[in-house]
């Protein structure tokens, strides 16, 4: 179903400090626009930004990076962020195409990516659409440090087995792999709004973390 715009949107994107409307200009200087030398972590695909407002509480000492292609889910993650009293000032909400990222971040500039709940695109003559498509794992390459890391979680199995394929043929180690995630071992998750929804449903979430192999 095709999102509708929210006319409220660019007026209160306009004046929010969070939001930065030309995120090309900050290209090599992200630390800069953060005004301190903490690790940058960004998440592809914000949502409604439950996940990435939680992380930014829980860890002052890291600068997190909220990307949507979405202008009006750029507003109602940065809006719902801004209606909770604890948040710090390390996140910020940038509206752009992830396929664009090579031009917002510099090489290297990037420690973590998460990819939580991406669109599966489940017809096979959209694969190279999948945020795990390895024309995007090429680009986040480029973006990670040399220690960089893709942190990806999805409710979808079919998006979970191809995301192992393309990891795999791409040259990516891939670590605390789990099928199940809520049921597995791993501490310290936060949940995504997708996520609670999902879970509820009595669906499994499929987890893992990928770390690109040296040449």
């Amino acid at each position: 179903m095709r999102l509708r715009r929210d006319p409220r949107a660019p007026g209160y994107l306009a004046k929010d400090e969070r939001v930065v409307p030309n995120p090309e200009e900050f290209k090599g200087r992200w630390k800069k626009s953060f005004d301190n030398d903490n690790p940058i972590h960004v998440e592809f695909g914000c949502g409604k930004g439950g996940f990435i407002t939680e992380l930014a509480i829980r860890n002052p000492a890291i600068n997190y990076i909220a990307a949507e292609k979405a202008e009006t889910v750029v507003y109602k993650a940065c809006k719902k962020a801004n209606d909770n009293e604890e948040i710090p000032n390390n996140l910020k909400f940038l509206y752009f195409d992830v396929s664009d990222c090579m031009a917002i971040f510099e090489k290297g500039e990037v420690e973590q990516i998460y990819l939580n709940f991406s669109d599966p695109w489940p017809k096979k003559r959209y694969a190279y659409r999948r945020l795990t498509h390895r024309s995007f794992l090429e680009k986040y390459e480029y973006i990670l440090s040399e220690t960089g890391e893709i942190h990806f979680k999805t409710d979808n199995k079919g998006l979970f087995a191809y995301s192992i394929e393309e990891f795999s043929a791409m040259n990516w180690l891939m670590k605390n792999v789990t099928l199940d995630l809520h049921q597995s071992d791993f501490e310290g998750n936060v949940m995504t709004e997708y996520e609670k929804k999902f879970s509820e449903m009595g669906y499994t979430i499929n987890r893992l973390e990928a770390i690109k192999l040296k040449k």
